[in-house]
């Protein structure tokens, strides 16, 4: 579908278009003149995670696009958590917990996508906390509990699959949807803002603010929403054995990161590339044509761009020159994650089981024997045969000791 505005075709090329609750209206709106939109973030970790790129990569085309993007933090959500699809409620976090998260992701997660400032069209960074820690309880009910049904809550996938499971629902959480709901409307009121995006799991929370917007100010709002990125297997991107895959570079390194990247299934790239990088499409589509092992010459470019795009191009090039010497030359990369030991440990010797769990190969020490049984387990690229086999100081290679777990995991294993 082609569309007036160039945002939207931006989106439509580029695989972010799911659902809209106006395409034709929202596409003129488009057309006025710098609008202004946003996504929530609930601030439950110091970092983001891969799952977040989605909504970061919406907002980053949309300030390319001319107009005004809002990061809205949910220093007051936060407090309750969002329900949709979860199976229990999350954990309550302290209002001093929550601050030090937002502090954390101001740095590390949306300064290197969007531009702030105080230009028409630079991002703006807001807190819910502001005006939802004012409220008071009985004026809200009154002023606009009114405006949602119960009925149409319990209808929410979101919602049903909870009740579905018998998992409980608090009544706190239940509040979460009225929440994000009158967040919309605030910020149209503060900010003008228009259109709230996000992934399409949330299009329940963001019909109700629309819904809401009209109701309560008689004013025009938009909801927009992309579709869940999933591995071939059905889970969602982002995940890993060993975690989650991590924005900010303290939690994971640049290189782990591009290594994620490196490594996603065949089936996937031409979607990442246009999802998570901003080649031109043309560029794209040549990649997107390569077969057999060409694919992997396009699974570089992935890495590196989206490795870029997250930590700069000087990380991206260390990143892909460690991959290069580890992978492709079989030397040790400087960029590779290490795993401190004391001198007097290595010189008595540490077991192997416990440092494959210390890098993070392994969760136990029956996963790590496992990996050893399997002939996946090297030191220094020597295969490890014996589950009782220690690492010391008579491993060193020069200032450190490569550790391997199959053909993709590697660690340096460094006197701290």
């Amino acid at each position: 579908m082609t569309y007036k505005s160039d945002f939207l075709n931006i989106l439509e090329q580029r695989g972010f278009i799911h659902q809209c609750s106006d395409f034709d209206a929202l596409d003129a709106k488009l057309c006025e003149g710098i609008q202004t939109a946003y996504i929530g973030f609930d601030p439950t970790a110091q970092s983001l995670h891969v799952g977040h790129l989605t909504g970061q990569m919406m907002l980053y085309w949309f300030q390319q696009s001319g107009h005004k993007p809002i990061t809205l933090m949910g220093g007051g959500t936060g407090k309750i958590g969002d329900p949709s699809f979860k199976d229990k409620e999350r954990q309550a976090l302290t209002d001093e917990s929550i601050q030090a998260n937002i502090d954390a992701l101001e740095k590390t997660c949306f300064q290197q996508f969007l531009t702030y400032g105080d230009g028409e069209t630079d991002a703006l960074m807001v807190n819910n906390n502001d005006w939802l820690d004012e409220l008071k309880y009985l004026e809200f009910l009154r002023d606009y509990g009114r405006y949602f049904t119960v009925n149409r809550m319990l209808s929410f996938d979101s919602v049903k699959q909870r009740l579905e499971r018998e998992s409980p629902l608090s009544l706190l959480e239940f509040n979460y949807m009225v929440m994000q709901g009158f967040d919309f409307l605030e910020l149209n009121r503060r900010h003008g803002t228009i259109l709230q995006m996000g992934g399409s799991d949330q299009w329940g929370n963001i019909i109700n603010g629309v819904d809401l917007g009209h109701k309560a100010d008689r004013v025009k709002l938009f909801g927009l929403t992309a579709p869940l990125l999933t591995t071939p297997d059905g889970k969602k991107m982002g995940k890993t054995e060993g975690g989650a895959v991590w924005l900010n570079k303290e939690m994971l390194s640049p290189y782990d990161y591009y290594q994620y990247w490196r490594n996603v299934d065949d089936v996937m790239v031409g979607t990442l590339l246009r999802r998570f990088t901003t080649m031109p499409i043309s560029e794209i589509e040549k990649l997107e044509a390569l077969q057999g092992q060409e694919i992997n010459e396009a699974k570089k470019v992935l890495a590196f761009e989206a490795t870029q795009m997250c930590h700069g191009e000087a990380a991206a090039q260390e990143a892909a020159a460690t991959a290069q010497k580890v992978f492709e030359q079989g030397g040790v990369g400087g960029d590779l994650p290490t795993v401190p030991v004391s001198h007097d440990a290595l010189s008595s010797g540490i077991a192997m089981l416990d440092l494959l769990i210390e890098a993070g190969f392994a969760s136990s020490k029956g996963e790590a024997r496992r990996l050893i049984k399997g002939g996946g387990v090297r030191i220094n690229d020597k295969k490890v045969s014996d589950e009782a086999c220690t690492v010391s100081t008579d491993h060193m290679n020069g200032d450190s000791i490569k550790i391997s777990a199959s053909k993709k995991k590697h660690a340096l294993v460094k006197v701290a």
